[in-house]
């Protein structure tokens, strides 16, 4: 079936282009989104006029997308993942988790269908391309990464706190050793001023002497 295309459809074409589609795809999808026309003597006979208008409308949504596309081109999003001996990951980063940190983000509602990249499957720094408008498709920077590493990080991070506890245990410990040994000394020597005391104290016969 031959149509005429009102709006712009991705992969498809711009409006007022004359396209040929199956006719489930046209009855489907064209027509109930209102994209498209059956490709009629009448229709065609409005060519310029939807394109005219499709231009302007062009113009409009990408002025109002550009200040979103510059905050994606600028985001950098990083994933943790399961990976094997040969750097695949058990299983991939999907178009739905890209674009759930995306909107999170950036606080926006954007729809995974507007990723154009399949699911990520290989660590590394990836491209994810987003389409906003027929013409405004920004790339987002996407890391993959093994999550080994954040085990190793978390690993060394306890024995890190292990040490430093270990350390403080020790520094008390020697505390109550140093605390220990002054306590004796204090005792011992309050033990030699009470002798010394008695032994400078006159007996009471010496004293009925006297």
């Amino acid at each position: 079936m031959k149509v005429l295309l009102i709006k712009d459809v991705y992969n498809l074409g711009r409006a007022g282009e004359v396209k040929k589609v199956a006719d489930g795809y046209a009855r489907n999808f064209l027509f109930p989104q209102k994209m498209a026309l059956r490709a009629s003597e009448g229709a065609l006979r409005q060519i310029e006029k939807i394109e005219a208008a499709a231009a302007k409308q062009r113009e409009i949504l990408n002025e109002e997308m550009r200040g979103l596309a510059e905050q994606i081109a600028a985001l950098e999003l990083v994933f943790k993942a399961k990976v094997g001996e040969t750097g695949k990951l058990y299983g991939s980063i999907t178009q739905q988790q890209i674009i759930d940190a995306v909107n999170e983000k950036l606080r926006v509602n954007l729809d995974r269908r507007q990723i154009e990249t399949q699911p990520l499957r290989q660590t590394g720094e990836h491209m994810v391309r987003i389409r906003l408008t027929y013409d405004l498709i920004p790339e987002v920077t996407v890391w993959v990464e093994s999550d080994e590493e954040v085990e190793e990080e978390s690993a060394e991070g306890r024995k890190q706190r292990t040490a430093k506890i270990e350390e403080i245990v020790e520094a008390e410990e020697t505390i109550v050793e140093v605390e220990a040994v002054e306590s004796v000394e204090i005792e011992a020597a309050e033990a030699d001023d009470t002798e010394d005391d008695e032994a400078e104290m006159p007996d009471e016969d010496d004293q009925a002497e006297a």
